[in-house]
Formats: structure tokens, sequence, C-alpha cells
């Protein structure tokens, strides 16, 4: 089982059966949110659950997903698509050890110009 917090801990999670890997988000929304890139993994609903939500709030940030953030603190810590069965959740704000690795880069065609993408992982455009 992971768990995870925001940076002040009023927003605390816990995730069973784990995925083993996760994905690294280069979209301008992820971007903006975050301040970087967002690396996330996705879980079934039925996998996660809330332990603390005192400063969970809501953003919806498109006509296709929400993002779910701590209104105390500001961390960004969930992605959720409308009407899915899943959730994603941020792999920095995880407990470590952590156990998981990256698979991936997602909308690398928004990565900022700030930054190279050096690793060997698959890199997706889209």
């Amino acid at each position: 089982m992971l768990t995870g917090s925001c940076l002040c801990g009023q927003v605390a999670y816990a995730v069973r059966n784990a995925p083993a890997t996760g994905t690294a988000c280069h979209c301008g929304q992820c971007r903006r949110q975050s301040g970087h890139l967002w690396a996330s993994a996705d879980v079934p609903d039925s996998d996660f659950s809330l332990t603390r939500d005192d400063g969970l709030k809501w953003f919806a940030a498109s006509p296709m997903a929400k993002r779910g953030f701590c209104a105390h603190c500001g961390s960004f810590l969930f992605w959720k698509e409308n009407g899915s069965d899943s959730i994603s959740f941020s792999l920095g704000s995880i407990d470590s050890p952590t156990g998981l690795r990256l698979a991936e880069h997602i909308f690398t065609a928004h990565q900022g110009d700030y930054y190279d993408l050096n690793d060997d992982l698959p890199k997706r455009e889209d």
C-alpha cells in the first residue's frame, strides 16, 4: 500500500494495489498547475481512498477533467477525468519509498523550452 499527502497534511490518501509505473505529463495545464512537468500514476477508484480531505478542492480545468489540490498549501495532488472510474495521483506526494518508476513521457510536443528529455523512456507527443 502507498500513502501520500499534500505539503501541510490537510489532504492525505492511500492506494491499494499500487501500479509499478507512472507517467510524466508535459502538457501546458500540468506545467502551469505544478510549475514543471507532472508525474503521476493512475489507479482504479476502488484502489484509492482519501484518509483526510480537510483541504481538498477540485478545479474543473477543462470540460473533460478536474484537478484536485489542497486549498491550504496549494499542493496539486489529483487528476480525474469526468466519468472515469480511475484517478491519477501525484508521484511527488507519495511517502517514500515509492517503489515506482516512470514508464513514459506524454504530451512532449508541449514541453517547456527550458529543459531537455535525455532519458530512454518512450516519448509521446500527444
